[in-house]
């Protein structure tokens, strides 16, 4: 069996993916795997069928006590307050107070002073430092909690949500109550109607010692397993960001598509929010559908009427047989408008268009 750098940090499932003859890969400092053999076919069975992915290098963080209501209302661009029921959940930026993007996460509303942030993995220590440092400023009294003793897998496509109920008990009189962006919580484990694919599906968290077994049900019940290659191309086509290419510490939502995720309108302060109000970015993002053959890819030129912009995400995507992107340009720039996109030297048409460009095995632009 291969060797494990031991700077490298592991999920409970790491040998059972090396088992699988996983190809294996450095991601963000975890060894991961990108794919179990054919990316192409991992991709297609989560838009037709189904798929899972081992996501526990992701990070859930618990928010509990008096004040943490009040305390995510300042910490999160979104508005938390609009989470009123148990169970729902809500996309945000965590910002810093230029408004640059610290990370995006999702945050989950369980009981009156108990919230659970999941936060990406190759942020995860900065984000916990950074929410410490303002609870010990702002609200002494909450607790907050890294919670690595959890697992996460991520269920995902049309079929779905019929194996998880197979694979775990108990599991279906809670997953049809939910709509999307909402969880609940089944003992020690929470079922959530989230994913990063453009499917319909779960996230299941659940106590780290659980996941090998489960994991090995939903392979039995035929799941298949899928790396971060084709996580990565569901997301583009999806059209949804990833930290660190299509938003940073230097861009603010309101230059990379996340402007809804912004509350503006209601009275509460939260940090970022001064620095945001009345801002007119000169860039937004937009995707784009190559033309002429080829494959965009990051940090490619994208040349405009109005000026040069940058792909932030790039690839070929399966269900359109085309390469997409995702690419921040000048405000002007709008769909249907024809942009240049410079590949190996090259000057390819590129047509502009508003992502996502797959949501549920459909293709949403022409």
């Amino acid at each position: 069996m291969p060797v494990i750098a031991s700077a490298l940090k592991t999920t409970p499932l790491n040998a059972v993916h090396r088992e699988m003859g996983a190809r294996m890969v450095d991601f963000g400092g975890w060894d991961m795997p990108l794919h179990y053999g054919s990316q192409l076919e991992e991709h297609r069975r989560v838009r037709h069928d189904c798929g899972m992915f081992d996501v526990s290098h992701m990070l859930a963080i618990d928010v509990r006590g008096a004040g943490s209501r009040d305390f995510l209302s300042y910490a999160l661009a979104n508005n938390v307050d609009r989470l009123k029921h148990p169970g729902k959940a809500l996309y945000s930026c965590l910002l810093n107070h230029a408004g640059g993007v610290i990370d995006d996460l999702i945050v989950y509303f369980f009981a009156g002073d108990w919230f659970r942030l999941v936060v990406n993995a190759g942020t995860a220590d900065k984000d916990y430092a950074w929410l410490v440092a303002q609870r010990d400023q702002r609200a002494p009294k909450v607790d907050l909690a890294a919670r690595r003793d959890l697992a996460i897998v991520a269920v995902q496509g049309p079929h779905a949500r019929a194996r998880v109920y197979q694979a775990l008990p108990g599991s279906q009189a809670a997953g049809d109550s939910l709509t999307y962006f909402s969880a609940a919580r089944i003992g020690e484990t929470m079922l959530a109607r989230t994913g990063y694919t453009g499917e319909d599906g779960f996230e299941i968290v659940l106590p780290a010692v659980q996941m090998v077994p489960v994991w090995q049900r939903l392979r039995e019940l035929g799941v298949a397993a899928a790396g971060l290659g084709a996580r990565d191309t569901l997301r583009l086509e999806a059209g949804m960001n990833l930290y660190g290419q299509d938003m940073d510490e230097t861009t603010t939502p309101l230059e990379t598509g996340l402007a809804w995720t912004v509350d503006l309108e209601a009275p509460r302060d939260f940090i970022g929010k001064s620095a945001l109000l009345g801002a007119q970015p000169a860039r937004h993002a937009l995707g784009l559908v190559l033309i002429d053959k080829g494959v965009m890819r990051s940090h490619q030129k994208v040349m405009t009427a109005h000026g040069d912009g940058e792909i932030t995400s790039g690839g070929f995507g399966p269900t359109l047989a085309r390469s997409i992107a995702l690419a921040r340009v000048p405000s002007a720039v709008k769909p249907g408008d024809e942009v240049g996109v410079e590949v190996r030297g090259k000057g390819l048409r590129a047509r502009v268009v508003k992502p996502p460009f797959v949501r549920h095995g459909k293709v949403l632009v022409n």
